[in-house]
């Protein structure tokens, strides 16, 4: 009872109490929403960034935050988890005390190792800048590195209130940490350039969002930790904590402890920086080496990003799906239920491929009025068609790999995405002197299809799911079809398109196609998906936003099959 009630009394023993189970999911979805709008934030201000700065700009940008990324995973090194990890074992112990121990030596070692990767990145600028090939992107290195010695620190404090249960200081810390992000960014893009300085100098200026950002993001969680201790009616007792801050033994077999679980964590984590960061280093350097200047080389690189972005969009709604998946299939399978295990992977992957695959073919087939509608210049739209289809490949190998990390298998994607990152360095090399961008988007989409479908077949085989075929795999085929002829009614008009195109601004008209392209091509294969039976009654019955009174309606107008 003593400990229950030293629980209660630190204010972190909620778990144990009526409504926990609830509270818990409450959590756990403030947390996810707040993780989709900070990804929508941190995916969306790059359509700006190039609208205001330019291509040069945006190019040097794009090529040095994977970059940042990177070494951020390098410098914390899975150690967040790892907190969250170690303080919920804590505080399911009733020693609160513990868990603050492990949060004090998680923020000393990481702190370090920012320290120690912030001066790399600062005083190695201008070196990574040559291994890039872009000197210009040395100012840029040098401004985000400060964000090292604040986002480490950070991190760790969300892992320590993670561990509590308690999800509203990291959900309101993201927020807060990417829109005071971005709003530096433009604050300082619109100085800079009024400024007239020149596209290194402002690629700087954009990066430095992230520092301030961190400051934001870190200032939350610290009024957080505050407000946390100023509660404790019963500190841990005194001698005891005074004995442990003095035995630094202790805490270096703590360290050593945490870091066993945190390195493996690591080496998945940089996987997918890692892949992008391939492009970083090669395709600059490779653009210069078929005689293009250096500002020309920036230039082609950041319209090659035009469409990352919109993939991110897409891999950002699988992101989400795979949340759930992987406590979904770990507690089937500890359950010994192998038909739901089987379920529940089928329909994610299943729903993965219906919505991913019509989202990469539409986006390809409106690549020319999106790229018109969102950017200043509608150059690049051949490998903004081309990179349309790592969409869904990149869905693909998201929700694959978490149903694999569902059964236990962590290192097998994160093995296949450094394979693919070993492809698309390979394929850059050979494709991007012969073709430019569009040999690099070509090379993107081997790489993600290698990835995804290595990630794809690992996951059927552990789980025995099968791939439809016969008359299942027709029908979406079907549906597709039916989607691109919408498509192409919308992009390809008659007459009164014509008129409005002469009636209209350039990007006006680009506006006009793209978002009525993408309304008729999801009524189109809504329509057709619902209508050829792609997905019946019985499916939509498990969904329960769509049972009862919609499916009725669906039936009753005869667009649903049983």
């Amino acid at each position: 009872m003593e400990k229950g009630n030293e629980r209660d009394r630190s204010g972190h023993g909620q778990a144990d109490k009526p409504g926990a189970g609830s509270a818990l999911l409450k959590g756990a979805a403030v947390l996810g929403l707040a993780a989709v709008i900070s990804k929508l934030i941190g995916t969306l201000q790059k359509i700006p960034l190039q609208n205001m700065a330019g291509d040069a700009v945006f190019g040097i940008y794009n090529a040095v935050y994977p970059l940042y990324i990177l070494i951020l995973f390098l410098a914390t090194a899975g150690f967040p988890l790892v907190v969250s990890k170690f303080v919920s074992e804590f505080a399911a112990q009733g020693r609160p005390e513990e868990a603050r121990r492990v949060v004090r030596v998680a923020s000393a070692a990481l702190t370090f190792t920012g320290a120690l990767c912030c001066g790399l990145l600062y005083f190695g600028s201008d070196r990574i800048a040559v291994w890039m090939g872009v000197a210009q992107t040395g100012p840029a290195i040098r401004s985000v590195s400060f964000a090292l010695l604040l986002v480490p620190l950070m991190s760790a404090l969300r892992g320590y209130f993670q561990g509590f249960q308690q999800m509203a200081p990291t959900a309101w810390s993201q927020v807060v940490e990417q829109a005071v992000r971005v709003a530096t960014m433009f604050t300082l893009l619109l100085i800079l350039m009024h400024a007239g300085l020149g596209p290194s100098a402002i690629a700087a200026g954009a990066t430095f969002g992230s520092v301030t950002g961190a400051a934001a993001g870190l200032g939350v969680m610290l009024y957080f930790w505050r407000h946390a201790e100023r509660e404790k009616h019963a500190p841990a007792p005194a001698n005891r904590e005074a004995r442990e801050k003095k035995s630094f033994r202790n805490d270096w077999a703590l360290l050593k402890r945490m870091a066993v679980y945190a390195i493996p964590l690591c080496l998945g984590t940089i996987a997918t920086p890692v892949l992008t960061l391939v492009d970083s280093f090669t395709v600059p350097r490779l653009l210069k080496g078929t005689g293009l200047a250096e500002t020309a080389a920036l230039y082609q690189f950041g319209l090659y990003n035009h469409g990352l972005p919109l993939v991110q969009l897409v891999a950002m709604i699988a992101s989400s799906m795979s949340a759930a998946i992987v406590p979904a299939i770990a507690e089937a399978r500890q359950r010994g239920d192998r038909a739901a295990v089987q379920m529940r992977a089928g329909m994610s992957l299943r729903s993965t491929w219906l919505l991913a695959l019509p989202a990469s073919v539409g986006l390809a087939m409106l690549a020319e009025p999106v790229n018109g509608m969102l950017f200043k210049t509608a150059e690049g739209t051949t490998a903004m068609a081309v990179l349309s289809f790592t969409a869904l490949f990149s869905a693909v190998n998201i929700v694959a790999s978490s149903v694999l990390q569902g059964f236990g298998a962590v290192r097998a994607p994160a093995l296949y995405l450094l394979l693919a990152a070993g492809v698309k360095a390979a394929a850059n090399a050979v494709l991007v002197p012969r073709l430019g961008i569009d040999g690099a988007a070509w090379a993107a989409v081997a790489a993600y299809a290698l990835a995804g479908g290595l990630a794809l077949a690992h996951a059927k085989r552990v789980c025995g799911v099968t791939a439809p075929g016969g008359r299942a795999l027709m029908r979406q085929i079907a549906a597709i079809c039916c989607m691109a002829l919408g498509l192409l009614a919308v992009t390809h008009g008659a007459a009164p398109l014509a008129r409005l195109a002469v009636a209209m601004p350039p990007r006006g008209f680009a506006t006009v196609v793209a978002l009525g392209g993408v309304a008729a091509g999801a009524l189109v294969y809504a329509l057709a998906v619902l209508r050829l039976g792609v997905v019946t009654a019985a499916e939509l019955a498990l969904v329960p936003q769509l049972a009862g009174k919609p499916t009725a309606l669906l039936r009753k107008l005869r667009l649903l099959r049983s």
